[in-house]
């Protein structure tokens, strides 16, 4: 049979080792329970570390979608203010074609001033439709320019959607196509304007009619692209309350890893210290004078 001997080394040894894995322990919990932090460096917890960095990289890419959802809604309420008033324009110009056309009760002069008023109300209008946001023109497209249409009512715009992106796989245009709502060249609402005052300063009762024929298709037209102005203003809405909620999710989840239970680590902490004091106890009762100690 095999004896083992325990010596006063290793006694001594196991339960110094011990003591010191309780101290490191208890410092531990205090480096904790100073900076309100589970994990302070990543040998604390690889694992958990690597899940706070990808959701830090996923609350980053919020935030992202965030500032592009404020931008959008900043364009697209602009946008909607400058479609608003431009048919109310529109809608006050057809006013006052009929106005004009009521040849018993307008005369020349009357239809003059009509048709003067009828211009500024085109000044009016080509102002809305050259309307910027960060000094470029909502209505041009993608232009670099400082304008959509030029004094005569061309488009002197770029083509293009400007969109902006509220999700990982979400895009929502925040711009309008200046073409759908004021048209372009001959067919631009500038142009019915000019061919209406015209008509009105002419007595033509023949264009006067279609112009205000022109003028109803064209409220028509303000009114569908208005309509799908709503629909892009409501898509970057529920965009903004599902990145609140996702953000809100997120930093939950990262502050159960990241930082700890106060309540519990104060209990913790407690409970290491009585732990720590009855090892030293314990291990001053195990630990017995070694024959070196009575020989010196």
């Amino acid at each position: 049979m095999t004896s083992f001997r325990v010596t006063q080394n290793m006694i001594v040894g196991g339960s110094t080792a011990r003591l010191q894995g309780s101290l490191s322990r208890l410092a531990e919990l205090q480096e904790q329970m100073s900076s309100g932090r589970r994990l302070n460096r990543p040998s604390d917890s690889p694992t958990d570390t690597a899940q706070a960095m990808r959701l830090r990289g996923s609350l980053s890419s919020l935030e992202q979608y965030s500032r592009n959802a404020a931008d959008g809604v900043s364009r697209l309420g602009l946008a909607d203010q400058a479609l608003t008033t431009s048919t109310e324009l529109v809608a006050h110009a057809r006013e006052l074609g009929l106005q004009g056309a009521n040849a018993g009760s307008s005369s020349p002069a009357s239809r003059a001033a009509l048709a003067t008023e009828l211009d500024q109300v085109r000044a009016s209008l080509l102002d809305q439709a050259n309307t910027t946001y960060l000094s470029r023109p909502l209505f041009g497209g993608v232009t670099n320019g400082a304008a959509a249409y030029d004094d005569t009512g061309a488009y002197v715009g770029t083509p293009g959607e400007v969109t902006r992106r509220v999700g990982e796989n979400t895009r929502v245009r925040v711009d309008v196509d200046g073409r759908a709502v004021f048209g372009d060249g001959a067919n631009s609402v500038f142009t019915e304007l000019d061919d209406l005052a015209n008509a009105l300063r002419a007595g033509d009762d023949a264009g006067i009619k279609t112009g205000l024929a022109k003028l109803a298709g064209r409220l028509d037209t303000m009114g569908t692209a208005h309509a799908d102005l709503g629909a892009a203003q409501n898509r970057v809405d529920r965009a903004q309350d599902d990145i609140q909620d996702t953000q809100l999710d997120l930093t939950k989840s990262l502050t159960d890893i990241e930082n700890i239970d106060l309540p519990r680590t104060m209990i913790d902490i407690n409970m290491q210290e009585v732990a720590y004091q009855a090892a030293l106890a314990a291990t001053a009762r195990v630990v017995q004078p070694s024959l070196v100690d009575f020989l010196r």
